[in-house]
């Protein structure tokens, strides 16, 4: 297939596959100390999927940052990146890391309306502002909620203070081109609609997009094709990779921390 060695990741990242099971047991290791202020496996939905938990920062929480994982719509899942939730509590701010059902149970489109359903739940259990990021196909997702044609609350969109993509799947089309797209049943149809670089965005829409800056081109060309849409900033963070870069949600003092954080637009 055309595209399908263009998003390979692992491959082309040194001792790529040690990075999953790294990042297990840093979860794992995480989830331990937070103790009590881990809320593990709180519902928002009916599917066996649809579960969250919520991180709580010592003392009251300045506001909820949602992470949704990636794995390319196929696997992994919330409990994969517990740490990463490290960087945002230590600022104070309450995480929440929803699970979403994969394929090939559900296709891409369920998978939005998952996220869709989460949000509103999830803001229920922290006031302040809310930001949304995530990773890869987690990014793809968050980024869906900013188009128009996603059901959202009026006072849900109002709280929320910004997406931020990390490396995102922003145009599906390419994917189509790809082995990963019989298990995912993407069809043509399905790769436009649910691609948000294609789709009408919000009035008001705070977006910047992250990736790195030694990612694959492919990934590189998919953040371009987002913030062109979108017109918003795009941060290639210098000598990091698709996996790395999320390294910096771990430090309560790097600048993708900043700029989730931020009060104004950055």
């Amino acid at each position: 297939m055309r595209y399908t060695d263009a998003y390979r990741n692992a491959a082309y990242i040194p001792d790529g596959e040690s990075w999953y099971p790294r990042w297990q047991a840093d979860a794992a290791a995480c989830r331990d100390a937070l103790g009590a202020r881990l809320r593990p496996g709180l519902r928002y939905g009916e599917a066996e999927g649809e579960w969250f938990d919520l991180a709580l920062p010592e003392g009251e929480a300045t506001g909820l940052l949602v992470f949704v994982h990636g794995g390319y719509w196929l696997e992994c899942g919330p409990r994969d990146f517990t740490h990463l939730a490290q960087g945002a509590l230590a600022r104070g701010w309450a995480v929440a890391l929803p699970a979403y059902p994969l394929a090939p149970v559900v296709r891409i489109g369920q998978m939005t309306a998952s996220i869709a359903r989460a949000l509103p739940v999830i803001a229920a259990e922290v006031e302040g502002p809310l930001v949304l990021t995530g990773h890869s196909a987690g990014g793809h997702l968050v980024t869906r909620m900013a188009s128009a044609d996603v059901a959202l609350d009026p006072d849900l969109w109002r709280r929320l203070r910004r997406i931020v993509p990390i490396s995102p799947l922003a145009d599906l089309r390419p994917l189509l081109e790809t082995e990963m797209a019989a298990e995912l049943r993407l069809d043509r149809a399905e790769a436009r609609d649910e691609s948000p670089a294609l789709r009408p965005v919000r009035p008001g829409l705070r977006g910047h997009v992250w990736v790195g800056g030694a990612e694959r081109p492919a990934f590189l060309d998919q953040a371009r094709r987002l913030g062109n849409a979108w017109s918003c900033p795009v941060t290639r963070e210098a000598a990091r990779h698709h996996f790395d870069i999320l390294d910096g949600l771990m430090r309560p003092d790097s600048r993708l921390m900043e700029v989730l954080t931020a009060e104004d637009r950055v």
